[in-house]
């Protein structure tokens, strides 16, 4: 079997988070703690509180205690826990020697996991999630009492089950193995206990789309770039759209030079495999509501082109189109959510390699609608296809609200480290409905500065624009991306997040996963789904 073939048997169909069941019952009375399909309870518990030496139990833990017959607390104490969010010790429980001894647990769950949720804020319980789903990885299934409190009414038992879950299905998402034989994966279904009602099970539904979303971006990011090339992607793209019901456009090399699109074309002139722009409109059933266009930067791969990056440079870069899936994913969750506004994606997609017939430092482009483009460094290709495709949307979609996502820049994750996208806008209002999307999702932001001083850095000699300063000394590269970048959105209300620095982790930490993060599919999602 090619690799191809296996890359298309993994992604032919879309991989889906565990299942996440509601269970009213509490642990003192639920039947399912008996029935031997469950493999672990989780409980909870917090710091301690001042003046007090011992940790805090919550809702579940005395009353699994009571039923296990085991002091938990202490346990906890012996395990070294603080209650902090993230932590988790697994109890694993003793069989009796001989059939005559009897032991409180019999006929119980054999695992008990201990799980921190320091002070149970949505981003604490968030990492309880994760917590819990690295600790009972390979399991068939698992109760949880995490993030239940008997203080909660229904909208506080809501957020906290879905910040809970949302923890849980990205921490429990591992990447496509392309094995001969693709190895089967256990995925471990999570019973909330002692929680159920109209807005939890709402919650909990909103937590499993996002977090889908964000695996298919995670998917198609980690996916290796002999076999994801821009035609690949835009199969992809045309097939997920079609199944959720979009109406589906696919532009290829023929239509791009016909539509004038320069930019997209000269950055994918050196490879072998030529480039695509997609287009993915979902329109809501009753109508009405806002057309919120998203933007997402597709680099299949990225060299750097004649202006080569290094070695090292290079490893991570079948990542750098997660912009165009973070669109993709937006507009297929804004679909399964049915947010009430018309919601497009535009996918620019291009390889940036190294040919006979690759653009060079020097070359001017014409980019779509006329707009003639200085190239100075064939590794700032990002902006060039995003130009393309933002004056297309400006020109030909009427967009009321206009985003662009892309791991644009160094400089980004140079001054705001990996926690942080840039976030960059026209529209006070809009910038300030992402950056609360951002703090209620986690997938923060920081919103930045347009300095109308550092114009000069895309001013040009000899073209209209320059996609690089000239002069080195202006600095702020990921604000002259964006300052680029606004020449091409008309007065459309625009943000820019450059995810460069989240877009991608070199580790495991809570529910952040190695590889491509999947940043920015949640975020937007929210702010969709709470725009007026």
């Amino acid at each position: 079997m090619s690799p191809r073939t296996t890359a298309r048997t993994v992604l032919g169909v879309l991989r889906t988070p565990p299942a996440v069941t509601l269970h009213g019952a509490t642990v003192v009375d639920s039947p399912l703690l008996a029935d031997g399909s469950v493999d672990a309870v989780a409980v909870q518990v917090a710091p301690r509180r001042d003046g007090d030496d011992a940790l805090q139990p919550r809702s579940g833990t005395p009353q699994a205690a009571a039923r296990y017959g085991i002091d938990l607390a202490e346990l906890a104490e012996r395990a070294g826990l603080t209650g902090a969010a993230g932590e988790a010790f697994t109890v694993h429980l003793p069989l009796p020697v001989g059939s005559s001894v009897a032991l409180p647990w019999a006929g119980l769950p054999p695992r008990i996991v201990l799980v921190g949720v320091g002070d149970e804020s949505p981003t604490a319980l968030r990492r309880a999630g994760a917590a819990l789903a690295r600790a009972t990885r390979g399991l068939r299934r698992v109760a949880a009492t995490v993030g239940a409190q008997t203080h909660h009414d229904e909208q506080g038992a809501a957020l906290a089950a879905r910040a809970v879950v949302e923890g849980y299905l990205l921490a429990a998402y591992t990447p496509p193995r392309l094995t001969a034989e693709p190895a089967e994966q256990v995925a471990t279904e999570l019973v909330l206990l002692g929680r159920d009602g109209e807005q939890v099970a709402a919650a909990v539904d909103a937590a499993r789309i996002g977090a889908g979303a964000t695996w298919l971006v995670r998917d198609l990011a980690n996916m290796p770039s002999n076999i994801k090339d821009p035609a690949w992607m835009a199969d992809r793209a045309r097939r997920l759209g079609s199944k959720a019901g979009l109406d589906v456009q696919v532009l290829g090399p023929r239509e791009l030079t016909a539509g004038g699109f320069g930019g997209i074309l000269a950055v994918g002139a050196g490879s072998a495999s030529s480039p695509r722009l997609v287009r993915l409109t979902y329109t809501p059933a009753a109508g009405g509501g806002r057309h919120v266009v998203v933007v997402g930067k597709g680099i299949t791969y990225d060299t750097g082109g004649l202006s080569i990056k290094p070695r090292e440079a290079m490893v991570p870069m079948k990542t750098d189109m997660a912009g165009s899936a973070v669109a993709l994913a937006t507009v297929l969750a804004a679909a399964q959510a049915g947010v009430p506004h018309k919601v497009t994606a535009v996918l620019p997609l291009a390889e940036n390699h190294v040919g006979a017939a690759s653009y060079r430092p020097g070359d001017v482009v014409t980019v779509h609608g006329g707009t003639t483009v200085e190239i100075a460094n064939t590794d700032a290709e990002g902006r060039l296809v995003l130009a393309d495709a933002l004056a297309w949307a400006d020109a030909t979609l009427d967009p009321d609200v206009l985003v662009d996502v892309a791991t644009l820049t160094g400089a980004a994750s140079l001054g705001l480290g990996k926690q942080h996208a840039a976030l960059y806008g026209t529209d006070d209002a809009l910038v300030a409905g992402l950056e609360a999307a951002a703090e209620r999702t986690g997938e923060l932001v920081w919103h930045m500065p347009l300095v109308a001083d550092y114009e000069e850095a895309v001013r040009s000699s000899v073209a209209d624009l320059r996609h690089v300063p000239e002069d080195r000394r202006i600095g702020g590269g990921s604000i002259t991306a964006a300052l680029f970048l606004r020449r091409f959105v008309g007065e459309r209300s625009w943000a820019h997040l450059d995810i460069a620095g989240p877009g991608r982790s070199t580790s495991d930490k809570h529910e952040v996963t190695e590889g491509a993060t999947g940043f920015g599919a949640r975020l937007l999602l929210e702010f969709l789904t709470s725009l007026d």
